[in-house]
């Protein structure tokens, strides 16, 4: 990863670097990166590699503004088989957002077979051709359309891998990789003709299991909108099958 990371730590606080300015407010931060470092401080103070980290939600309720931002956890809940945590971003000492994940014991699958929906048959990230570069801005992650990219009005799917790191000296961990991609839901399933005009106000991540290598598969599987709410989902893969969901719900918004 050759480009800027996201964050630089300073006294404990987190000083975003460029790349993080939001799409719709020059002076905010970009979803996704609040959604990162939520994951990583749970992840950090109470990861346990004999826990999976099953869900996270992220709750989007203020423009986080573009700020050293600090963030905070606590154990909810700490069981034989379930753990409970829940963080908190600030900025300028507000609260900007709130995550809660939940952490199960890993174990072995039961006896028995149940349904599952087949996995997607799609080219690998290396079959497929980069897109062209826009701009002058350096983009904040790459990607390989597999087929109907953003502006279509069909189902999309598409590869997404970041090209920096979060934190300044801090590789990606799988699940920081997956928490902090799966904003992408909001844009890639509530765009459409007339672009992205849904702000998403949370995300939730489901992953029955973490992703293996630096590509993750998106396939919008679910958009439904009306009076201004919209409720979108994306299956998850990584390059060897499924690996979880990711859904937003969003309200109708303009770019300031």
């Amino acid at each position: 990863m050759a480009h800027a990371p996201f964050f630089q730590i300073d006294d404990g606080r987190y000083v975003p670097d460029d790349i993080c300015r939001g799409p719709w407010d020059p002076n905010s931060l970009h979803g996704r990166v609040v959604a990162g470092l939520l994951a990583h401080e749970i992840e950090t103070r109470h990861g346990d590699p004999a826990f999976h980290p099953a869900r996270l939600t992220v709750d989007l309720f203020r423009m986080p503004p573009f700020a050293p931002a600090e963030v905070r956890s606590s154990v909810v809940r700490d069981g034989n088989r379930i753990r409970v945590v829940d963080a908190e971003f600030r900025s300028g000492g507000t609260a900007i957002a709130r995550a809660s994940a939940v952490l199960l014991r890993r174990s072995e699958n039961p006896d028995g077979d149940v349904w599952h929906p087949k996995s997607w048959d799609v080219p690998l990230p290396g079959a497929l051709t980069p897109p062209e570069r826009r701009g002058d801005r350096e983009p904040m992650w790459e990607t390989r359309v597999i087929d109907h990219g953003f502006g279509s009005v069909q189902q999309k799917r598409a590869w997404l891998r970041e090209n920096r790191q979060l934190i300044e000296g801090v590789e990606l961990t799988p699940w920081v990789r997956a928490a902090f991609a799966s904003d992408f839901t909001n844009p890639f399933a509530n765009s459409g003709s007339a672009g992205l005009q849904f702000v998403n106000a949370d995300i939730t991540l489901y992953l029955n299991r973490l992703a293996r290598g630096e590509w993750l598969g998106f396939e919008v599987t679910s958009h439904q909108s009306d009076e201004g709410v919209a409720v979108a989902e994306c299956a998850m893969y990584d390059e060897t099958g499924p690996i979880g969901r990711s859904s937003v719900c969003a309200v109708a918004n303009r770019r300031r």
